[in-house]
């Protein structure tokens, strides 16, 4: 009995040092890009708008896509990679396309990032869980589109 006792008091005294090199990621669910896919398609329907739209996890890897009929080929990639960038990088993608249209040409040295406006973070109590990326309007028609999918993941 005491040798299980020892057992279990050095098995309690490991865990907290065990716990501390690992962390838990956040990240969309299935059901969450659902939700983002489909409430992006609302706006873009309601609108009248052909696009594409992507939704990633925090890594940027793709969870749900959808090309609305008559949406270019080209707003595929675009999509994807203004998802992919908002996710990444943790924040609009609008900010990096400020950035470079201001000078900051240097940013398009960084490797897999489309900084074009229409990718957002997806956040649930204020961490990045996610990015969606719209592409085939203007850039704003794209913003918009991305914001009501991202608003749409609820915790």
């Amino acid at each position: 009995m005491r040798d299980l006792s020892l057992v279990l008091t050095l098995c309690l005294a490991i865990t907290p040092a065990l716990s501390a090199q690992t962390r838990a990621i956040r990240s969309v669910s299935a059901l969450g890009a659902d939700a983002a896919l489909a409430a992006a398609r609302a706006e873009a329907g309601k609108r009248s708008w052909t696009m594409s739209i992507a939704i990633v996890d925090p890594a940027g890897d793709l969870l749900a896509f959808h090309r609305l009929d008559g949406a270019s080929p080209a707003s595929i990639q675009n999509a994807l990679g203004k998802a992919r960038t908002a996710a990444r990088f943790r924040r609009a993608t609008q900010a990096y396309d400020s950035l470079i249209a201001s000078g900051r040409a240097g940013l398009l040295n960084f490797e897999n990032m489309t900084p074009l406006e229409g990718g957002v973070p997806i956040v649930v109590d204020g961490v990045v869980v996610g990015g969606i990326g719209v592409s085939g309007g203007t850039s704003a028609e794209d913003a918009v589109v991305a914001k009501a999918g991202a608003a749409a993941v609820k915790p």
